[in-house]
This record gives structure tokens, sequence and C-alpha cells, in this order.
């Protein structure tokens, strides 16, 4: 360290101490960054991705907020791409699915069976129905 007139001169940054954590490039945001934005000027085009293994001078880390948020220039295009590790939202198909697998499991045996005894070729009513495992249904194909 130097001396000045007033006592010895301390780094701005000390050198010993580098947070493990990296930030949001965005000014006056210290949140902790999930998302690298990665600009290709030569297709206009903004990529967002999953937080880069290390931090690279041309790319620029942002927090949840500022990653949902991003909006590109007129003309531009955005590109979102996911890691697979989150989890994906579940869609309309997916909640109707759920929701009579768990109406199924409900569902007495004794009903099941007298379903079973009424018309239909297959096991439980359906003619569709090949075999059953617990709330889980084969289907015979169409086209059989």
């Amino acid at each position: 360290m130097r001396e000045s007139r007033r006592g010895p001169v301390k780094s701005a940054v000390p050198s010993n101490v580098v947070s493990p954590v990296r930030r949001c490039s965005r000014t006056a945001c210290g949140r902790p960054a999930v998302a690298t934005l990665t600009y290709v000027y030569a297709d206009s085009t903004a990529v967002l991705g999953p937080l880069a293994t290390y931090a690279e001078p041309h790319c620029y880390d942002l927090c949840a907020e500022h990653s949902e948020r991003l909006t590109a220039p007129r003309g531009w295009e955005v590109v979102r791409l996911t890691d697979g590790s989150a989890p994906a939202r579940p869609s309309g198909d997916d909640l109707e699915a759920l929701a009579n697998a768990v109406r199924e499991a409900a569902r007495p045996h004794e009903r099941a069976a007298e379903a079973g005894g009424k018309g239909g070729g297959g096991r439980g009513g359906d003619p569709m129905e090949v075999g059953r495992r617990g709330h889980l249904r084969v289907l015979r194909s169409p086209d059989n």
C-alpha cells in the first residue's frame, strides 16, 4: 500500500474478497443472476439462455425479473432457451389427464365391475381397453 498525507491508501475493491454469486448486469440491480443474455448482431437476435458457466465480457447476466421483462429493439427477435432443469408448466391436457386418473382411482371397484358386465368388448366397458393396472389403462389402437 502507498502512503498519502492522510494515511495508507486502500484499494476500492479488495482483491481477497470476491463474491461467488454473479449479480445482474442491469444498473443498480444487485439481485443474483439466473440467465445470460447474448446479442447476435448479424442476425438481429437477442438470445436469453440459462446462466453461462462463467462470465464473459460480451454477455450480460440478468436476474429473474429482468430476464422475464426483456424486450428487444424493433426488428430484432428474442430467442429464449430453456435448460431443461426447470420444471415445465403443465398444459391443459396434462391437468385433464391427471384429473381423470384421480377420478378413476377414486371410483369404487364394484361400480367398475358392473360397468364391465354391460356391453362393450373390453374390460371396464370400454371397447378400446385391453388391460388395467391400478389407475392406468392399456388401450387398443383404433387401427386394430
